[in-house]
């Protein structure tokens, strides 16, 4: 195993631990929204929101513990937003991470509400006592508004709705394209590496460390879209966990749409090259975050 294999097997064992510890099923009348939740959030995927937070934070020596638990609430807003992705009225998919859709696997009205129980949750983890050993109050109220922002209607939210709205239209733009993305997919991505800086104790929004960590995985965010959009098309449903072929189904445009898989690829990595261009501020120490972003640029799922 490389250094980079095992760096990346210690912060998703850690990630995984905490979140399996996150979610406990009462015996209570309300029990089946908590089975729905932990089903969603503990059926797998790549963890990157939060390995990054906690590689962020390690690079700029602060608590990887602290890292992981800010990390944990970037993922449960992560699968509260592919339960609702997932349901009818948006993508209406059957299939996540290899197993049934949360709405496939519990009734409809409960996946939904799973969602919301994972989105207020996540709030309640970076707000609650003895969650962090080296933040204190304003680093956690730093943590909350920087999550909040990036999966609000300035984020996320505004995002998908944009892709929404932009589905069988013929006069979306390459701009329309990488700005709507850059909410959906980027912004996520980029509050969780810039939460590794706040845990390492650097809240000023202008200061070096962050301005170069935001340039770093906004750019990242954009690669990861791209290599999702290429695998849609050339990726099979064993390896991804999801159907293939789901964005043309669904009358979405894409990176591959506008671009062609030749043109998509080359604009993926444009942007994973841009994306390390950042790191060159933090020299040697961004090694893991390099090979990182090469590991992604090079996924199958």
């Amino acid at each position: 195993m490389s250094g980079f294999e095992s760096k990346l097997s210690l912060y998703t064992g850690m990630i995984n631990d905490k979140l399996e510890k996150i979610i406990n099923i009462p015996d209570a009348p309300e029990r089946i929204v908590y089975e729905a939740m932990r089903y969603s959030l503990l059926a797998g995927g790549k963890r990157i929101r939060p390995v990054l937070t906690a590689a962020v934070a390690e690079m700029l020596g602060g608590s990887l513990d602290d890292a992981v638990t800010a990390g944990c609430a970037v993922e449960l807003i992560h699968t509260y937003s592919l339960i609702h992705d997932d349901l009818p009225c948006m993508d209406n998919d059957d299939l996540r991470r290899g197993k049934p859709t949360c709405h496939k696997a519990f009734p409809e009205n409960i996946a939904l509400l799973a969602g919301d129980g994972l989105l207020n949750m996540a709030f309640e983890l970076l707000s609650a006592p003895g969650s962090f050993k080296t933040i204190d109050c304003g680093g956690s109220l730093a943590l909350i508004r920087c999550l909040a922002s990036a999966s609000g209607v300035r984020g996320m939210i505004g995002g998908q709705v944009i892709d929404l709205e932009s589905e069988n239209k013929q006069d979306v733009t390459l701009d329309n394209l990488t700005g709507m993305h850059g909410k959906k997919t980027g912004a996520l991505i980029e509050a969780a590496a810039v939460m590794g800086c706040i845990v390492s104790g650097f809240t000023d929004e202008n200061c070096h460390e962050i301005l170069q960590i935001r340039r770093f995985s906004a750019n990242l965010g954009l690669a990861f879209q791209i290599k999702d959009d290429i695998l849609d098309v050339t990726g099979d449903e064993g390896s991804l966990g999801k159907p293939v072929g789901s964005d043309e189904a669904g009358g979405k445009n894409t990176y591959v749409t506008m671009l062609g898989i030749g043109g998509a690829d080359a604009r993926l990595r444009e942007k994973t090259d841009a994306a390390v261009a950042a790191l060159n501020f933090f020299g040697d120490r961004a090694c893991f975050l390099r090979e990182l972003a090469d590991a992604l640029l090079r996924r199958e799922n």
